[in-house]
């Protein structure tokens, strides 16, 4: 049985209540009322009661399934059992495909308990014997995961941004040090990457509401790599990752200050720290994208366009709009 017949079936139960001594009676579904019967088989017909008074081939009631004042019952909405899906994979990430099955390429991946609206509920690829598939829409694209890794809920997903700003103290300008497809270091999880050229103890903000899910603020003032240093500072670089109702994250990293903690709810605007040059740096500066969500430090990359200054190239001077 699929997680969503479960809850389905979990729906249903309480109705099936035994009348009688409940001895041999068996419950059917009456497609009249979509109401269980015991007479161990599907009604199909539409009955009246008759009144014992009235002439032969009469009813006191009107057959047509209206009320006795001529008023129809109003139909009731269907219930969706399995309006939206949480993710259940708290080992690892979870691959979403681009078809119901393990044969192509994953188009992306997800962190356990990420929230989706369900599009479909498809069959696939039998995965540990479950062939249940969800159809969602993953950052505007169809995508596919399994049963297998996902729970019906009710809960609703956060409501997507309204956009993404520049993410510095409103009205200061900067320069894009390097852009998208960067020839130093812009490539593969971080072509669309942006380093912002900014002082040190710069502001940096939100560049859209969510929620901090992940930081790293163990560099500081006499370590090793807290004034930059080269590859083998990859990983000790300050840093703060904000999750989205989009389902995306943003990523600020290189900070000399982390002033936020997992868990934080942060408005567009919310100061996350002060900009540095801690970990592969350099110099000072900010480097800023948009990534998955894979519950990670370094998840891949995505196109991210900016509501004052779009998408800059490298050598661009960008004046941030992110104002209260």
């Amino acid at each position: 049985m699929t997680v969503a017949h479960r809850l389905a079936w979990s729906l249903l139960v309480p109705a099936l209540g035994c009348g009688g001594d409940g001895l041999g009676t068996t419950m059917a579904w009456d497609n009249t009322d979509g109401l269980p019967s015991s007479s161990g088989g599907v009604d199909t017909s539409t009955t009246a009661s008759v009144d014992p008074s009235a002439p032969a081939g009469t009813s006191s009631g009107p057959a047509d399934g209206s009320d006795d004042d001529g008023a129809t019952p109003p139909d009731l909405p269907a219930v969706d059992p399995c309006p939206r899906v949480r993710v259940v994979s708290p080992d690892e990430v979870l691959n979403v495909r681009p078809d119901p099955s393990t044969a192509n390429p994953e188009i992306g991946q997800v962190a356990d308990g990420t929230i989706f609206d369900v599009v479909d509920e498809v069959v696939g690829e039998s995965i540990d014997g479950d062939t249940q598939w969800f159809e969602i829409d993953y950052l505007g694209q169809s995508g596919f995961i399994s049963g297998v890794f996902a729970e019906c809920t009710l809960e609703e997903p956060p409501s997507p941004p309204d956009g993404y700003y520049v993410p510095l103290p409103c009205g200061m300008q900067a320069t894009i040090t390097q852009g998208n497809n960067g020839e130093l270091s812009h490539n593969g999880l971080h072509a669309f990457a942006f380093d912002f050229g900014v002082g040190l103890g710069t502001p940096l903000l939100a560049a859209a509401e969510g929620v901090v899910t992940l930081v790293f603020d163990e560099t500081g003032p006499g370590d090793a790599c807290y004034d930059g240093g080269g590859p083998e500072c990859g990983p000790l670089g300050n840093l703060v990752i904000v999750l989205h109702g989009d389902g995306s994250t943003t990523l600020y990293k290189h900070l000399s200050v982390v002033q936020v903690a997992p868990g934080d709810e942060v408005p567009r605007g919310g100061q996350l720290g002060l900009s540095g040059t801690t970990g592969y740096s350099t110099g000072p500066h900010a480097h800023v994208m948009r990534m998955e969500n894979c519950g990670a430090y370094k998840c891949q990359s995505i196109p991210m366009e900016f509501v004052e200054a779009g998408v800059p190239q490298t050598g661009d001077v960008v004046v941030s709009q992110n104002c209260p």
